[in-house]
């Protein structure tokens, strides 16, 4: 297939530009090269054969000239992270949901009925929580007086007591609970509109935290993992937040990739119209602290620091089940934990 990646010169985006090409499809890339991302304005290399255009998908004419004989599209692009504070929300709903829009029409302009979309387990807010006493419930939102007192577990909403983490399907109803929660959440809702209207399909990928080598460094639109690798490159001591048991689940950029080439392969078979959401985890679930103490270990630092600092966009346990991937897709993650951070530790970082 030809397929058009958005954002392929990004973290996740060249990984996945890698795994198609490896697997014998003819790449095209589109890409703005912002500075968060590509501070010196430069892509990274990509494979020989790969064509690049340098442009932004909330341009509709660069966009319908990248989608020219296209059968596919990776929707990659997108700004990620919690970023600094509110003033950051027109740029990331005009990343994230204008360049979406912008891309999806020109998609039902041109005919190309595949999408494959990089989506985010941000989309649920908080976890799965189940109350001993009232079952499976939803928190609250975290209040500050609370955490200023380094209670950070969130209890139940009815009762009180402490609450028991569990894994998020699919099926959960969306909770954002930051503005990139906010804007990942909208893209799904645009393209589920667009697969309706145009009679395509799209597969969305909702990634958990993904790490690897080439992750950006130094910028506060960057993942936990590349800002501790990053505090370990300066000789500083990883700055875990809370008291560092926040659950995730830390999943590899290649293993990212590979459920990309497993929904690419699959999208085209699904029935004109749907819509359909693939958890992207691992399946082993860690602390913040564990994953910040296995980095330091491998990258023979100064241990991580528990700070009692936080954020109040971020959620305290957030990781959910990927069955829906393996049993549908076939997809299997390959790279354990330990042996992802001891690679991790040693790789360089972007920019």
């Amino acid at each position: 297939m030809r397929i058009l990646v958005t954002g392929g010169a990004g973290f996740i985006g060249s990984s996945v530009v890698r795994a198609l090409a490896a697997a014998g499809h003819e790449v095209r890339v589109l890409d703005a090269l912002l500075p968060a991302v590509h501070p010196g304005g430069r892509p990274p290399a990509l494979p020989a054969g790969v064509d690049f255009r340098h442009g932004d998908v909330r341009d509709a004419a660069a966009v319908g000239r990248a989608l020219a004989g296209v059968d596919a599209v990776c929707h990659q692009a997108a700004m990620v992270g919690l970023g600094l504070d509110l003033d950051d929300a027109p740029e990331y709903a005009g990343c994230n949901d204008l360049g979406t829009a912008v891309l999806l029409a020109a998609m039902a302009r041109a005919g190309v009925r595949r999408l494959v979309l990089a989506g985010s387990m941000v989309v649920y807010g908080e976890g799965r929580y189940r109350c001993p006493e009232h079952g499976d419930v939803a928190p609250g939102p975290r209040r500050p007086a609370e955490l200023d007192a380094g209670r950070f577990e969130p209890p139940c909403p009815v009762c009180g007591a402490p609450l028991l983490p569990g894994l998020v399907t699919e099926d959960a109803p969306g909770d954002p609970r930051n503005v990139y929660a906010a804007t990942k959440l909208a893209q799904e809702h645009l393209a589920s509109a667009w697969a309706r209207a145009s009679h395509g399909t799209v597969l969305t990928l909702r990634y958990h935290n993904v790490y690897g080598p080439g992750m950006p460094r130094d910028t506060p639109y960057a993942g936990v993992a590349s800002l501790f690798r990053s505090a370990l490159a300066r000789g500083e001591a990883p700055r875990v937040f809370e008291d560092g048991g926040q659950r995730r689940d830390f999943v590899h950029v290649e293993d990212v990739a590979a459920a990309n080439l497993a929904a690419l392969a699959a999208v085209g078979a699904r029935p004109p119209g749907s819509a359909r959401a693939y958890n992207v985890g691992s399946g082993e679930v860690r602390t913040v602290g564990e994953m910040a103490g296995a980095l330091a270990a491998a990258y023979g630092g100064p241990a991580p620091v528990v700070t009692g600092e936080y954020r109040l966009g971020d959620v305290r346990h957030i990781t959910a089940d990927s069955a829906r991937l393996r049993a549908e897709l076939g997809w299997v993650p390959r790279v354990p934990f330990a042996a992802g951070m001891a690679e991790f530790a040693a790789a360089p970082l972007r920019g």
